[in-house]
């Protein structure tokens, strides 16, 4: 699929309110995002420390616009991770998306939860220790290292068909292909809710990764895999920051990606690497 064609890219240096509200309804199928998750982290202009009650009221502004904009069929993947010390966060944030409060219908149902692992340490048979992954330990006595964030599925009807098997993984026992009437004769089942997708190794976060809050281009990839990779698709990230949805929208060869951004500086860079992206 890479390559197939070009992907036509708009980037806005607005508010994603803002530049979702210039947008026809119905016209995303798919939308990949972060946003920040109000546990104080240090970007260029975005303030990170507004009170829970009024994080949560922005998180249910900004979903209903996302929700206007995508078709029926569409899905929202929304990265949310967590501090040791504030647990709740991804869960107080779904909670509200999903559940009805007063007059008002839910935003979403939530189709799926899945589990990005950053890093992993396995056991074999053998008893040898294989670890793998981003491993970032915390100075405490009192928590253990979280290797991991979530990756909420959210849908308007909570019945839109995924391609799971172009995001699955090949079978171990290769007996279970013909064994299984439902494989078709293919060897790949759905790799289930758990992704181990680290981020790619790099020499200088300043210049390779200038953002502190990315997640990896191949987790936007596989959520471009799961909802059924076609060239027809049209993505958004409403919080584009150094856009890696951007280039995952290149490298998948969908038809389009709107990405919007406060921040002139990480729109800079996302051109820079688009740029570098559509030269290789």
């Amino acid at each position: 699929m890479p390559g197939a064609m070009k992907t036509d890219i708009q980037l806005d240096l607005l508010d994603c309110l803002e530049g979702m509200r210039q947008m026809e309804a119905e016209t995303i199928d798919l939308v990949v995002t972060s946003p920040p998750y109000n546990l104080g982290i240090d970007y260029t202009t975005y303030e990170d420390t507004s009170d829970r009650t009024a994080f949560i009221s922005w998180c249910l502004d900004w979903s209903r616009a996302v929700r206007r904009v995508m078709t029926e069929e569409a899905s929202l993947f929304l990265n949310v991770g967590a501090a040791p010390s504030n647990p709740l966060l991804p869960h107080q944030l779904i909670l509200a998306l999903t559940e009805a409060t007063g007059a008002d219908t839910p935003v979403f149902t939530l189709q799926n939860t899945f589990h990005w692992i950053k890093s992993i340490s396995i056991e074999t048979k053998n008893g040898d220790t294989v670890s793998a992954g981003h491993f970032k330990p915390i100075n405490s006595n009192r928590y253990v290292n979280d290797c991991h964030e979530y990756v909420f599925h959210l849908t308007k009807s909570g019945a839109v068909p995924l391609d799971r098997r172009s995001a699955g993984v090949p079978y171990v026992d290769k007996s279970n292909i013909n064994r299984w009437g439902h494989t078709g004769g293919k060897d790949k089942r759905c790799r289930g809710n758990t992704w181990f997708i680290p981020y790619d190794t790099i020499q200088s976060r300043d210049k390779e990764r200038p953002h502190p809050a990315t997640f990896p281009i191949a987790l936007v990839e596989q959520c471009i895999r799961i909802h059924g990779e076609d060239t027809r698709t049209r993505l958004l990230d409403p919080f584009n920051g150094i856009g890696t949805s951007a280039v995952a929208a290149i490298r998948s060869g969908i038809a389009s990606y709107t990405g919007f951004d406060i921040d002139e500086k990480y729109l800079k860079i996302t051109r820079d690497r688009i740029s570098a992206n559509l030269n290789e």
